[in-house]
């Protein structure tokens, strides 16, 4: 189970960073209100490291779950859906996010199990 949890605040992590990476990347070229989005997910991310490590509830799983699921569609359409390129950094942005869903989700089957298991020993 640890190594779940350590992965999937790593890949929060690696995605937190990269969205904090784009800031100075393109500074010159952004708006104020993009730049902004940018910090705040990128800083977002990277404090939802904590509640997935420690294993916080699993109320802080399905806000992060969904979080991620809003940053993914809203690049959708704000990148290829307006027809500017893919780059690779998007690529390992959104495979971040991808990877950081799909470890929660099992993190939160284990749980339900584990839950479910100690209930039966009682």
């Amino acid at each position: 189970m640890k190594v779940l949890l350590f992965a999937a605040g790593a890949s929060t992590f690696v995605a937190g960073v990269l969205h904090l990476t784009i800031i100075p990347m393109f500074f010159s070229q952004m708006p104020l209100d993009v730049t902004i989005f940018f910090i705040v997910s990128g800083m977002a991310q990277l404090f939802w490291v904590i509640p997935t490590v420690k294993r916080w509830i699993i109320p802080w799983y399905y806000i992060g779950i969904g979080g991620t699921i809003i940053l993914i569609i809203m690049y959708f359409i704000a990148v290829p859906g307006s027809g500017h390129p893919i780059s690779p950094l998007d690529v390992a942005i959104q495979a971040s996010q991808i990877a950081f869903i799909i470890l929660s989700i099992i993190i939160i089957k284990k749980n339900r199990a584990e839950m479910k298991s100690s209930n039966l020993d009682r």
